[in-house]
C-alpha cells in the first residue's frame, strides 16, 4: 500500500548545456570552463556553481562578439559594453532579453523568482548619479582630493561638469 516516490535525477552541468542545445541555443565553451550561450542576438555566460547547479553570470544583448549588460539609469535603460560605452536600450531589446532569460531558466531548471517574472531586471543601477554606488564602500569627504567627489562621466549629458 505504500508508494515510493521516484527520486528526481540530478543533471550534471554538461547535461544541462546539452538541454540548452536541444532548446535551440548556440553554445560556446570558454577557456575557463564557463559556457557562452546565444540566441536571436541575445547572449549569456553561465557557469557551474558547484553541485551541478548552473548560474547565469552575465546576460545581455550581443553587440558584435561582446555582451552588453543592462544598466538602469532610472529614467532609461542602457546597454553597457565591457569598455564602458553606453547605448540606449530599445523596447524590443528589453523584451527579447526578458524572453531569453526565461527560456534559459526553463531549459536549465532554475526557479523563476517573482521579481524577475515581472519584467526585465538589471544588476547595475545608476539612479541619481551617486558616485560609485554599485562599487561598494563610498569614499568619505576627507578621503578624496580637494574634498570634492567628481560625478561619473556620462556621455552626452547636458549638466555641466564640476
Amino acid at each position: 500500500m505504500f508508494f515510493r516516490r521516484a527520486r528526481p535525477k540530478t543533471l550534471s552541468f554538461a547535461e544541462r548545456v546539452d538541454l540548452l542545445k536541444q532548446a535551440g541555443f548556440g553554445t560556446e565553451t570558454l577557456a575557463d570552463g564557463r559556457v557562452k550561450i546565444t540566441k536571436h542576438g541575445i547572449g549569456a555566460i553561465i557557469g557551474d556553481e558547484g553541485k551541478n547547479q548552473p548560474a547565469i553570470e552575465k546576460a545581455g544583448v550581443l553587440v558584435g562578439a561582446e555582451i552588453a549588460v543592462l544598466l538602469n539609469a532610472g529614467f532609461q535603460m542602457f546597454l553597457e559594453l565591457p569598455n564602458g560605452t553606453r547605448l540606449p536600450a530599445t523596447a524590443e531589446q528589453l523584451h527579447n532579453l526578458h524572453e531569453f532569460e526565461d527560456d534559459v531558466k526553463e531549459a536549465l531548471g532554475i526557479a523563476n523568482l517573482y521579481n524577475t517574472s515581472l519584467g526585465t531586471v538589471s544588476r547595475k543601477h545608476l539612479y541619481d548619479r551617486v558616485y560609485q554606488r554599485d562599487s561598494g564602500r563610498q569614499p568619505k569627504p576627507w578621503e578624496t582630493k580637494q574634498n570634492r567627489i567628481a560625478p561619473p562621466h556620462t556621455k552626452h549629458s547636458t549638466t555641466p561638469s564640476l
